[in-house]
């Protein structure tokens, strides 16, 4: 079936389907089909031609939505950093303690990337040296390295200047490589195991409160 307009340009609707709606669903078909094909163990090139053909879907649609390749592969790239960013905060705000603040944050980092493994894939796998995911994970270091210092006033006390900034900087690329390490299966850890291991990276004070010194105080 093609989508075919009115007189007055819109599409028609379909099976009680709107024509917005049919262009929503394709759209997510497109970018479900590119995470497939970025998540491969030895990803090739994204083309419309093998998108459109693991999507079961014509050029013609692809168009509608991407003017080519390299942009569903940005889109789909900040969906997954939409999602993390959201649920991130949501976690991050639900805390009611600096400990549980990060906590939130960092399980639910941890739960996108374990729910669906091809996201970590996407964002962390050295495999993928797409130019376009080059950017854009400099792109995502820098938005969550703001994030972390405009929150540590929150969980730490802490001035939030260059000190802090530097601080910032450390943490989000040491997460950012433990979490790769974690997707590529380098590192043996359970989601407890992992997501305490990232608290005490991000919380100083949860190091020490661990350490052996402290255990026996």
């Amino acid at each position: 079936m093609t989508d075919s307009a009115d007189s007055t340009g819109e599409l028609r609707d379909y099976g009680g389907e709107s024509g917005g709606a049919r262009i929503a669903r394709r759209r997510t078909a497109l970018i479900d089909a590119a995470l497939d094909m970025l998540a491969e163990p030895e990803p090739g090139a994204v083309t419309v031609r093998g998108i459109c053909a693991r999507a079961s879907l014509t050029p013609r649609y692809f168009y509608e939505s991407f003017e080519n390749a390299d942009v569903l592969v940005g889109a789909t790239f900040d969906m997954i950093i939409g999602e993390i960013a959201e649920r991130a905060l949501a976690g991050f705000n639900a805390g009611s303690s600096a400990r549980g603040k990060v906590v939130g944050a960092v399980e639910a980092i941890v739960d996108v990337i374990q729910g669906d493994p091809r996201k970590g894939r996407v964002i962390f796998s050295d495999t993928l040296r797409s130019p376009v995911l080059a950017v854009k994970r400099t792109e995502m270091l820098q938005v969550f390295t703001d994030l972390t210092f405009q929150s540590a006033p929150e969980v730490a006390n802490v001035s939030g200047g260059q000190q802090t900034l530097a601080a910032a900087h450390f943490q989000v690329g040491g997460l950012g490589r433990l979490l790769a390490s974690w997707t590529e299966g380098l590192i043996d850890l359970d989601r407890t195991a992992l997501v305490d291991i990232c608290v005490q990276m991000l919380l100083p004070e949860s190091r020490a409160a661990d350490s052996p010194a402290a255990r026996l105080s």
